[in-house]
């Protein structure tokens, strides 16, 4: 113990000396009451240096050269330390490539040597790793076996891990009855155990965001709300992304005062940046009906916007249909105008307005037609609407008011 404490302190001042120490209380045997824990936090602590010091190739030989040493430690102890040496490849920057290898060597290496637990974890850990690098069929795949073995186990907490990350990729894939179909599983699970408050905070946030994608901003609000609460109690760094969430749903529901409210409320100054500064531009933008504004908070704050998939979907639609007002406003009073003199108006280049005009014809928001050749739009008035359909409706409610009359009697008359 006392070389270990004296290896750590060198970590602080000789770097280089520290490891080599460290190196040297791994291979070195110790005396069996001390040799496991010794050794593990060994270990941990020199993946942990190596991590912070970005040393990719010197980390991947470690998790490899340990594990000769796995056969006297308890198997909980050994997944502890695969897990943990996994983690810490995380601190590295654009290291994805290198968490999927460790991943994917340290299955193999269960798989040979009879460790199901350990490879469970390392399974579910990769899938989320096949996530983050937009692999989503290698995680629909991996996560399909493992979920029926699992389901075998009756292992609930890892059972919402699994789910969860399912309903995730779904999610990625646009796929939102899926995704909800996993989330409710994962959700029913975690009702059915104690669910660490982590886990329960990204299970509201992804329901939340599954609420946004039907249009029902108030419920997602709520889910949002509880995920920040969540990741707020615990100092998680994903409370962020969840009060930009919550900002997005009021603007989202035309409420950019309650937005304002909640940017001025302690947990909201707790956060000030540029991430919530964005989406308070936004609700400004929003609140004065403003495209130019709009615009150029769109490129002002183009990472802080378009970084989160989330965020960009909903603000870009909510600029849409600022752009359709403002169009079908200035169109109304014409019924024949240049292209160039909508632009004009509007403030925008004259093939964005084309583009979106064309768009708008096909989607029926107005009846038109776009004449290239001569640069004009020619607007057509609403055709009238024909009462047919109206007194069929009426015609078909009178005469199934007459049938069920006759069946009535039909039935007094056998009885």
């Amino acid at each position: 113990m006392e070389d270990l404490k004296r290896a750590k302190e060198l970590l602080k001042t000789d770097p280089e000396s520290g490891i080599s120490l460290l190196r040297t209380l791994i291979h070195t045997e110790l005396p069996e009451e001390e040799n496991a824990r010794v050794k593990e936090a060994a270990v941990l602590a020199l993946g942990e240096v190596l991590a912070k010091q970005h040393r990719a190739s010197d980390l991947a030989y470690l998790v490899e050269e340990i594990r000769p040493l796995f056969n006297a430690f308890p198997k909980a102890k050994t997944a502890k330390i695969v897990r943990s040496l996994i983690d810490y490849s995380s601190l590295i920057p654009d290291s994805l490539a290198l968490q999927i290898k460790l991943c994917e060597d340290s299955i193999a290496w269960c798989n040979e040597e009879k460790r199901a637990f350990l490879r469970q974890r390392l399974e579910t850990k990769l899938a989320q790793l096949y996530l983050d690098s937009n692999r989503y069929k290698e995680a629909l795949d991996s996560l399909s076996v493992l979920l029926k073995e699992v389901k075998k186990l009756d292992d609930k907490l890892q059972l919402v891990e699994i789910q969860l990350i399912e309903s995730k990729v779904y999610h990625k894939l646009e796929n939102v009855p899926r995704a909800k179909a996993a989330l409710t599983s994962s959700r029913s699970c975690a009702n059915s155990i104690y669910c660490p408050p982590i886990l329960q905070a990204e299970i509201d946030l992804m329901s939340g965001i599954l609420n946004c994608e039907e249009k029902d901003y108030r419920t997602g609000f709520s889910y949002f709300y509880e995920a920040h609460e969540g990741f707020n109690s615990v100092e998680d760094p994903r409370a962020l992304q969840a009060l930009k969430y919550m900002l997005m749903s009021k603007i989202m529901c035309n409420k950019p005062e309650d937005a304002y409210a909640l940017i001025n409320t302690k947990g909201g100054i707790k956060y000030t940046g540029r991430e919530i500064d964005a989406m308070k531009a936004v609700a400004h933008a929003h609140e004065i009906r403003s495209l130019h504004e709009f615009q150029a908070i769109l490129q002002s704050y183009r990472d802080e916007l378009e970084g989160d998939s989330v965020v960009n979907r909903h603000i870009q639609a909510l600029y849409d249909t600022m752009l359709e007002q403002h169009l079908i406003r200035i169109i109304e009073p014409f019924s024949k105008v240049e292209l160039s003199h909508i632009a004009e108006l509007i403030g925008l280049p004259e093939d964005s307005v084309t583009d979106k005009l064309s768009q708008m014809i096909l989607d029926k928001k107005f009846e038109g037609t776009l004449d290239q050749g001569i640069g004009c739009l020619i607007v057509y008035d609403d055709p009238p609407t024909s009462k047919l359909y109206d007194t069929s409706l009426k015609f078909l409610d009178t005469l199934n008011l007459v049938v069920d009359s006759l069946f009535e009697k039909a039935t007094q008359a056998k009885a």
